[in-house]
């Protein structure tokens, strides 16, 4: 009984190597534990009773039933290795079941022929096994129900009708089913941690596609800051070289160096235009507001926030720098010597950005264009795209000046 109590610890402290059905095993580690116990834990134990019970039947010989003793210890062993080494997942149920009720039977009949041998151990791994490897909790009860009462009618007739000596408690044959519950327990663990790193898998997908979705995201902005900055630009470049080329071949050799003079300042401003895209698009890391405030320092214009300020989408963010850029320069250059300011302004749904100027507005002197980089009309197109609106005028009386008022939802 020694022997059998610490081989039942042993099972008892092996990993598990059960799964729920339908829990997909595409982690490399995911299986691991699994794997190692069905490859390791589990077939050490069987072969060390097994092994054992060989040498002590070697050393000592049964003297009656000899044939009958050898032959259920063959089928409890076999039976008990199979349940332990073939690929328990990839077998029908009935076979399952059919492979764990051999190994019950066979060692609850071989129980009472295995007096002070290690085989004593095995109808206890047999009832470890079914509630650890069946499906069905009732498959399980049944079949260690029925193990036990076979060991203790085999133990009973050994004893009574062959007078086979039996030196064991009575009531160990009658216990030989409680190693169920440890099976049970078991399974149950294994079904917590399966279902645990299915959850832990999934959770790692979605991160990764999270991860991916904010990249293709980032590199649509990129690609409209891109295409508002360089487009603009190289097409106002190609539109003014166009006109040289036609003037020179009509002889308005003057105009011709005009347009080329137009183009190489529309060249100059998009790299300027570039410039503060790129700058902008690595501001995006700081807070708004701390990027609006730096941008108005650049632009020695003046900075207030009113409203708490909180988190805003990408897309607005950086709308917002664009405007608050595009606007400050605007103001430089419409209206040099100008005072310029910025507010920022945080409602529950808006966020609002107005940028004003005490230069004079008269007619025609801040004409509504778009000009090199994104100008009024890029401004407007991503305002638009985003479900804002921008207005770009004259102050409202009393007040003299130009205001640009950008608005984007939150």
């Amino acid at each position: 009984m020694t022997g059998m109590g610490g081989q039942c610890r042993a099972m008892n402290a092996e990993p598990d190597d059960t799964r729920p059905a339908g829990v997909p095993v595409d982690d490399a580690s995911a299986g691991t534990p699994a794997r190692f116990a069905d490859e390791l834990i589990r077939p050490s134990v069987i072969g060390a009773v097994s092994l054992l019970t060989l040498v002590q039947y070697a050393e000592r010989p049964p003297v009656r039933l000899a044939w009958l003793a050898w032959s259920l210890a063959a089928v409890a062993i076999a039976a008990g290795v199979a349940s332990s080494v073939v690929p328990w997942r990839r077998l029908p149920d009935r076979t399952r079941t059919t492979l764990v009720a051999v190994f019950m039977a066979a060692a609850a009949l071989f129980f009472p022929l295995a007096k002070d041998t290690a085989a004593m151990a095995l109808v206890f791994l047999a009832s470890v096994t079914a509630g650890e490897k069946l499906a069905s909790r009732r498959a399980a009860f049944t079949i260690v129900g029925a193990g036990t009462v076979v060991t203790a009618t085999a133990t009973w007739g050994a004893t009574a009708l062959l007078h086979l000596p039996n030196e064991s408690p009575w009531w160990v044959p009658l216990i030989v089913g409680l190693p169920l519950y440890i099976g049970l327990a078991r399974r149950e663990r294994a079904d917590a941690l399966a279902a645990s790193d299915l959850a832990a898998r999934q959770s790692r997908r979605a991160a990764a596609s999270e991860a991916r979705e904010a990249a293709l995201e980032e590199r649509g902005r990129i690609a409209r800051e891109i295409h508002d900055v360089l487009g603009h630009a190289l097409s106002g470049i190609a539109l003014q070289l166009d006109m040289a080329d036609a003037l020179h071949a009509g002889g308005r050799d003057q105009d011709a160096n005009e347009a080329v003079r137009r183009a190489r300042a529309l060249a100059v401003s998009g790299i300027g235009e570039t410039r503060r895209a790129i700058r902008a698009l690595r501001e995006d890391t700081l807070p708004l507001p701390e990027t609006i405030a730096r941008i108005a320092h650049g632009g020695t214009a003046g900075f207030e926030i009113r409203g708490e300020p909180g988190e805003v989408r990408v897309e607005v963010a950086q709308a917002v720098i664009r405007a608050a850029q595009e606007a400050i320069t605007n103001a430089h250059r419409h209206a040099p010597g100008a005072e310029v300011n910025l507010l920022l302004d945080y409602t529950d749904e808006l966020i609002r950005l107005t940028v004003t100027d005490t230069g004079t507005a008269g007619p025609g002197a801040r004409p509504d264009r778009s000009g090199s980089g994104m100008g009024l009309v890029g401004m407007r197109e991503r305002a638009g795209l985003l479900g804002g609106t921008l207005y770009a005028g004259p102050a409202e009386p009393p007040a003299s000046g130009w205001t640009v008022r950008l608005e984007l939802p939150r």
